[in-house]
């Protein structure tokens, strides 16, 4: 008798019930992804303030600094940038020495949900590899600012961890740290807007 296929199941607010280990574009809801990414913190919590650093804040400002980095880039892309770290609504966000650790199966999970999410919302299940360097120089750019501003880092470690060569966007960048209700409304909103400029687009 051939063993049962592994099974890991995570039930979501909107009812769906999502496989991690073979997620489906069916089972993907962006009021999930927000929901979710507003409740997980960044820096496993070990920030300042009275709010959590949530990923979907983190999102919003690599969305941001992304489209500085790349004036007249598509909604397409902004889309990618916004939903760069999506996976983590179901399988959290770990630092990546433990990610490191965790070896290849942390990373093909991430990669699976990465393309079901892609696959939803009309994107590429991967990347073209110019397009994910270009997001993640925006990511390290935020990352950089989150070390000096709320993640207790000097800013000479920050600078020898996190090097970017885009140093004159820091001073004009800010940290936002707000209710989870708050921020869940506003990655909501930047998707909408962004599904929005895309749908002009293609009609």
């Amino acid at each position: 008798m051939a063993p049962r296929p592994r099974r890991a199941w995570q039930r979501m607010l909107s009812g769906r019930r999502l496989d991690l280990l073979d997620p489906t574009p069916f089972d993907i809801e962006i009021g999930d992804i927000a929901h979710g990414l507003a409740f997980v913190a960044r820096w496993n919590g070990q920030t300042r303030g009275d709010w959590p650093y949530s990923v979907a804040e983190h999102s919003l400002l690599v969305e941001q600094i992304f489209t500085r980095l790349n004036p007249g880039i598509t909604p397409q892309w902004r889309l990618a940038a916004l939903l760069h770290d999506a996976p983590e609504y179901v399988i959290g966000d770990m630092i990546s020495p433990v990610k490191s650790a965790l070896g290849q199966e942390y990373g093909a999970m991430d990669e699976r949900l990465t393309s079901a999410v892609h696959r939803r919302f009309g994107l590429p299940a991967t990347l073209p590899a110019g397009m994910k360097r270009k997001i993640k120089a925006a990511d390290r750019v935020s990352a950089r600012l989150e070390a000096v501003t709320i993640a207790g880092f000097a800013e000479a470690e920050a600078r020898r961890l996190f090097p970017v060569p885009e140093d004159h966007l820091l001073p004009d960048l800010s940290i936002a740290l707000r209710p989870p209700a708050e921020v869940r409304q506003a990655f909501l909103g930047c998707f909408e807007g962004l599904i929005g400029q895309i749908d002009t687009k293609a009609s």
